[in-house]
């Protein structure tokens, strides 16, 4: 995780695990989450005996969420409430006018890609990276929205020189993923992490023997129990638009992180790749 977010997404990060915490971290996650002005003016000993917890328990949960201790945390959680994070992108309201409404969705975008780059773990994203450049054919799943998404991803790495594909329909998906080996990596794109086409594709990838890599929005879900990695996005839900939609930006970034990281490593075997490509694109023009 970047050194310069530990002072801020305190909130974010809670939020992002909060499905794959233990009953006694969900209990302390609430409290963060509901009190974080009490938070910000008690000692770790004054919230274990509020929560009747060992201070221990409270210690490892700040490191869970990726700071160093409990007052680390604390002046992170006291930073989101002096600049007020959670209110400085506002809610869309039927009155606003055309660039209003265009500042407060460029805002929440902003917003969306910060706090996903919060999440980023630096090994899982290596671990990815690594998966990518080892594999013989790279493959992208997604549905609707993440169909999209898949697509550009497969636009992107045909420039890699590694073969790949994308599928967003649910039979082309099962019947590609039939096809994958053990020298094959899928990334499967969704950002519930609970479609069922991409879970059935998933296991069918797995049983062929590749290795799958998740781009979705919860931290613990029936696709990253299946995932060799997963990569995590946080995206806010408003009035006027959903999570899903929000997240897209932030799932073209992971995509385009990924790229740039395997291009790096492949740049010379990807000059040959890159002169084909864009001696057959010169001839769509005029």
């Amino acid at each position: 995780m970047a050194a310069n977010t530990e002072a801020t997404h305190c909130k974010h990060r809670i939020r992002s695990v909060y499905t794959s915490l233990r009953d006694k971290e969900k209990k302390i996650a609430d409290y963060i989450l509901e009190h974080p002005e009490e938070i910000v003016h008690s000692t770790i000993s004054q919230v274990a005996e509020n929560l009747h917890v060992a201070e221990a328990t409270v210690f490892r949960f700040c490191k869970r969420i990726g700071f160093k201790g409990y007052q680390a945390m604390k002046i992170a959680l006291a930073s989101e409430i002096v600049t007020g994070v959670e209110n400085i992108h506002e809610t869309i309201k039927e009155g606003d006018d055309a660039k209003t409404v265009a500042e407060k969705v460029f805002q929440t975008n902003i917003k969306t890609l910060e706090e996903t780059l919060s999440v980023v773990n630096g090994e899982d994203f290596q671990l990815a990276v690594d998966i990518l450049l080892s594999a013989d054919k790279v493959e992208f799943y997604g549905n609707g929205g993440s169909g999209v998404i898949a697509a550009d991803a497969h636009h992107k790495f045909m420039r890699t020189g590694i073969p790949s594909a994308a599928y967003s329909d649910s039979h082309l998906q099962v019947m590609a993923a039939s096809q994958l080996s053990e020298g094959s990596a899928a990334v499967l794109i969704s950002h519930s992490g609970a479609n069922r086409d991409i879970l059935q594709a998933a296991d069918i990838a797995a049983e062929n023997g590749a290795k799958l890599i998740a781009v979705t929005n919860l931290a613990k879900s029936p696709l990253t129990e299946r995932a060799d990695v997963s990569l995590h996005t946080v995206s806010t839900e408003t009035d006027y638009r959903s999570e899903a939609l929000a997240s897209r930006l932030a799932q073209l970034s992971l995509i385009d992180a990924l790229y740039v990281n395997v291009a790096l490593r492949r740049k010379e075997l990807m000059d040959e790749s890159l002169n084909k490509i864009r001696q057959a694109i010169s001839l769509k023009r005029i």
